[in-house]
């Protein structure tokens, strides 16, 4: 009889080795977050204004701190605008350009051009044609609201609507004028439609600075309600939150702080979504306690690091806002795409 082979117990399985948890922002608690985009954009500041300094320093520091505060401004202007925004809409992909307050900004520097000439607006008073513009673009938003929400609908879907087709009109009649000026004035005009921050007036600088720290403060004011905001409008009325004046209230904050930063350097249609698409990455509960700083020094960060490697690296040879409008654009399309963000 064949012998019968005894086999012996199973060996044990080697247990895998636990595997090392991978570095997240998301895993760090928002206070870190902040105090690290803190330090990031003051360093950024820092390097930004004593870097290569020569020459009369007091000069240069002048010049480089006019800049550096209106990127600040802006930065912080368009972040939280978009915020705001996108809570009121419940979407994280829409930005207040969709208004139309973008198209409205080329439209009225198109119509001054063919209307008084290239050379009337370019040495217009900054202040006034300052004025100028943030009044009609905070007069036309502040009549498209008043009229969505006091009449029969009070749709925010069709006030969005109806601002993506005013937009539009708005591209279109500003291009049949450009096609009727002389090619001289349209160079000129040309360089209205890109964000600078190379010629900004000191004076307007101090007024939209306040200006948005008013928008700012009335924001923070408000974060428990943009809380509730965020979780849909039938929740918001539930829990006693009076729903249509206090999205009216933001909407018409939105409109002020996109309109002023729209009137100091110019338009950024994309900049705002990608600094709030990389705050909610970096912030774990969406509350609105930590995401309105987030955004804002993501902000600086983004636009002051971004202008330095612009003048250092690459010596001027393109536009700061094309590269944002390029890499927002990318994000806009990877978001739309992805469909996971409504």
């Amino acid at each position: 009889m064949p012998s019968k082979t005894l086999a012996g117990p199973p060996e044990p399985a080697t247990a895998p080795a636990p595997a090392r948890p991978r570095f997240s922002a998301r895993r760090l608690p928002p206070s870190a977050v902040l105090m690290v985009l803190a330090a990031a954009a003051l360093a950024a500041v820092a390097v930004f204004l004593v870097i290569d300094l020569k020459g009369n320093v007091g000069y240069v520091l002048s010049r480089r701190g006019v800049k550096v505060g209106a990127m600040v401004v802006v930065a912080t202007a368009v972040g939280v605008s978009t915020l705001l925004f996108q809570t009121v809409t419940s979407n994280r992909i829409l930005t207040p350009s969709i208004m139309g307050l973008d198209s409205l900004y080329i439209l009225i520097q198109t119509g001054l051009t063919f209307s008084l000439g290239a050379t009337a607006l370019v040495t217009a008073p900054p202040l006034v044609r300052f004025g100028v513009e943030v009044a009609l673009m905070v007069g036309f938003s502040a009549l498209l609201y008043r009229w969505m929400f006091t009449g029969a609908t009070r749709s925010l879907h069709l006030l969005l609507l109806v601002g993506i087709v005013l937009g539009t009109l708005f591209r279109g009649v500003s291009s049949l004028l450009q096609r009727l000026m002389e090619p001289s004035e349209f160079i000129i005009l040309q360089d209205l439609f890109f964000a600078s921050f190379n010629s900004v007036d000191p004076a307007i600088l101090g007024i939209s600075a306040l200006v948005v720290a008013a928008g700012a403060l009335f924001a923070w004011q408000q974060r428990h309600q943009l809380d509730v905001l965020a979780l849909g409008r039938d929740l918001a009325i539930n829990v006693g939150v009076d729903h249509r004046r206090t999205v009216t209230g933001v909407l018409v904050v939105c409109s002020l702080l996109v309109a002023v930063s729209t009137a100091l350097v110019g338009p950024v249609t994309f900049f705002g979504l990608l600094v709030v698409s990389l705050g909610y990455q970096f912030c774990r509960g969406y509350s609105h306690r930590w995401l309105l700083p987030m955004v804002s020094l993501l902000g600086v960060v983004a636009l002051v690091g971004g202008q330095l490697v612009l003048e250092r690296v690459f010596g001027f040879d393109t536009a700061l806002s094309v590269i944002i409008e390029f890499t927002g654009g990318i994000l806009f399309l990877f978001l739309l795409l992805k469909g996971a963000l409504k």
